[in-house]
């Protein structure tokens, strides 16, 4: 053995009970589990959980998995894989047109650090570029919007029989070089763009292939309840399995309203449908400030969208929809600016608004919130982002405990205040909504985190402790694991976890960082 944990309390990730054991580790595997597992370090296990490593079901490292290979705000948390290209704008496949183009509109998301290396452009090409060494291992969802992006470009209209084929050619192509499924961002450019009939032979192609679709839906707000209905009718007529992203119910029209979604979403499941989800266990959400913009703005693309906002009569038609209205980019709501808090900005210049909200922020300038709002994304070419403080604490429980339910962080790592739940999403489902509230017992979260998501993503040599799987590992104190990670500093480690391997490798030691990059891409159908 290379390592044994002796007396470990094991939680498999089945959801069953944990039971005592030495698990022996050898050779990047779980080698044996068994009453007295002998040879090679050994560490102390006794009173600790031994489980999976955790699988982010929803992550949003793109870049900076590959800009600080270390990652440490995941692995420190207890993450050993995570699902990246959601929500439907990843950095493959393009070309340098449509890279250009992302660079820009993701800023917020992942910043653009100078210098960094762009030597990719298919899936497969970004899969090999993960393979020379990260901390964690990777799954890819082929981006629609990126797709749509590549042959429709940014017009808000429906997609010609020809590029329709090199739509589905491309996604097909992806799938075969090693993406697990499809993502979109239905409430995000040029993505949104794409009508029902759309969806649906996209998700055929990912279906036939043995993959699953991953949609960010067109309303977490106004329309909710009728946005999930049609990703479960796009799930059912494509014959294309569903996850729904960061499934949640929110803005004030939606306080209380989680029964209705499981309802829906129970009925769909007795019906034959194969449907799951993932959420994040706290109330605000996160992304880039333009986001909140009415679709249109943004038609022909970032450039485009900055000349509108600079004129004074578009400003005027743009500020009526979102405050008046409910522009589709916020969920069909009209706005609250005080709900709306600066988190990142790219200028130093305007680093007097991180941490407070557009609201805030105009009546210290004594401004209208809408003039800010637009002046900051000029200034800062869309690069500035945001959290919404607009989500519900009995809706965030009554989803988790569905029976469907995984974790995902939806975590942006970048800009000056970052949501914590980048660092902390994990350690806060144990310490918090288990050892605390009661809201999951221990064994069902773990399987929520591991073994659920593993299944999943069709994953068949992980996401369980067991004999002959790979070593992907957490040992955590369920005494005092939690999330140290707040809004005022977001970038803190959690406590409780002094050891997390990867692929049978430390990258957690003893409550120290290693910097080890034993991870790499994960490809569809393969070990």
């Amino acid at each position: 053995m290379d390592i044994v944990f002796r007396g470990a309390t094991v939680v498999d990730g089945t959801g069953a009970p944990g039971r005592i054991a030495d698990v022996g580790v050898a050779e990047g595997r779980i080698a044996e589990i068994g009453p007295r597992v002998t040879g090679g370090r050994v560490i102390d296990a006794h009173g600790l959980v031994l489980c999976p490593g955790f699988i982010d079901m929803h992550s949003h490292s793109d870049l900076q998995v590959l800009a600080s290979p270390d990652h440490l705000a995941k692995v420190s948390q207890g993450v050993t894989c995570e699902v990246l290209g959601q929500d439907g704008l990843s950095y493959a496949p393009v070309d340098d047109e449509v890279l250009a183009t992302l660079r820009k509109q993701l800023a917020g998301w992942n910043d653009d650090p100078p210098g960094f290396d762009w030597d990719w452009r298919s899936v497969g090409e970004y899969l090999d570029r993960l393979d020379r060494g990260i901390a964690v291992n990777a799954a890819y969802l082929v981006p629609q919007g990126t797709v749509r992006m590549l042959h429709v470009g940014w017009d808000d209209r429906p997609a010609t029989e020809s590029e329709m084929d090199a739509m589905k050619s491309t996604v097909d192509t992806s799938l075969t070089e090693g993406a697990f499924g499809l993502s979109s961002g239905l409430t995000y450019t040029p993505g949104m763009y794409a009508d029902t009939g759309e969806l649906v032979q996209l998700c055929r192609v990912v279906g036939a292939r043995g993959g699953y679709y991953s949609p960010h839906h067109r309303s977490y707000g106004a329309g909710a309840l009728e946005a999930y209905a049609e990703m479960v009718d796009v799930s059912q007529r494509s014959g294309c399995p569903l996850h729904l992203a960061h499934a949640t119910m929110n803005f004030p029209v939606n306080e209380g309203r989680a029964g209705e979604l499981l309802t829906l979403l129970d009925q769909a499941i007795e019906a034959g449908a194969d449907v799951t989800l993932d959420s994040y266990p706290y109330l605000p959400g996160a992304t880039y400030l333009s986001a909140l913009l009415p679709s249109w703005v943004s038609a022909g693309g970032p450039d485009a969208a900055v000349a509108r906002l600079s004129d004074v009569d578009t400003r005027e038609r743009i500020r009526a929809e979102m405050e008046e209205t409910g522009s589709d980019g916020n969920h069909g709501v009209p706005i609250d600016w005080r709900a709306i808090e600066i988190n990142g900005v790219r200028g130093a210049h305007n680093g007097h608004l991180v941490g407070r909200s557009v609201a805030e922020s105009a009546a210290a300038q004594g401004v209208a919130p809408a003039q800010l709002y637009f002046d900051v994304l000029v200034d800062e070419r869309l690069g500035t982002s945001c959290l919404m403080h607009v989500g519900h604490e009995d809706n965030v429980r009554a989803i988790m405990r569905h029976r469907t339910h995984t974790g995902g962080s939806d975590g942006l790592l970048v800009g000056d205040r970052p949501h914590p739940r980048a660092w902390g999403t994990f350690p806060r489902y144990l310490g918090r909504y288990v050892r605390e509230l009661g809201v999951l017992g221990l064994e069902e979260c773990v399987a929520h985190l591991t073994g659920r998501p593993a299944r999943r993503l069709g994953l068949t040599d992980r996401g369980l402790v067991r004999e002959g799987l790979a070593a992907d590992l957490v040992l955590f104190d369920p005494l005092s694991i939690a999330d140290t990670a707040t809004f005022e500093q977001p970038r803190q480690r959690a406590t409780g976890l002094p050891y997390v391997l990867v692929n049978g490798v430390p990258v957690i030691d003893d409550d120290r960082p290693t910097g080890a990059v034993p991870g790499g891409s994960l490809r569809r159908g393969s070990k």
